[in-house]
């Protein structure tokens, strides 16, 4: 029985640290962005909550790719800051390739925001399976 809790301690750790990784993405995500999207949700956008959704999970499906292949805590960390990295430079060139994007986002038009968090999601996938140890 001992054995089947052996993992239970670094288990805890990394997805403790997961935690901390996704809180501190979300954060620099948000000031990142020229709109304030928590601003936007509290009105009711739901553009802005698509877009934030699926920034979140693109960088969840990356952050889960490094949690799983991380041979140690500062490696997790390094492959995060690549994952991180990604995600905004493919936001900030998917917003220069619709110019529009940022005020359709605060219009709350929902076909922008589902494009703009569904480009968020595949680059999170795409970021995962080009991760190699």
């Amino acid at each position: 029985m001992e054995e089947s809790f052996a993992g239970v301690g670094p288990h805890l750790v990394y997805f403790l640290v997961a935690l901390v990784v996704l809180v501190a993405f979300a954060a620099i995500y948000l000031r990142f962005t020229p709109h304030d999207e928590l601003a936007l949700i509290r009105q009711g956008n739901t553009a802005a909550a698509i877009v934030l959704g699926g920034a979140l999970l693109g960088f969840s499906v990356v952050l889960a790719r490094a949690v799983a292949q991380s041979v140690s805590l500062v490696d997790l960390l390094i492959w995060s800051g690549v994952a991180l990295g990604t995600q905004l430079v493919a936001f900030e060139a998917f917003r220069r390739l619709l110019p529009q994007l940022i005020s359709d986002i605060e219009q709350d038009r929902v076909a922008s925001g589902i494009l703009a968090g569904t480009v968020a999601v595949c680059v999170g996938l795409l970021n995962a399976a080009a991760m190699t140890l």
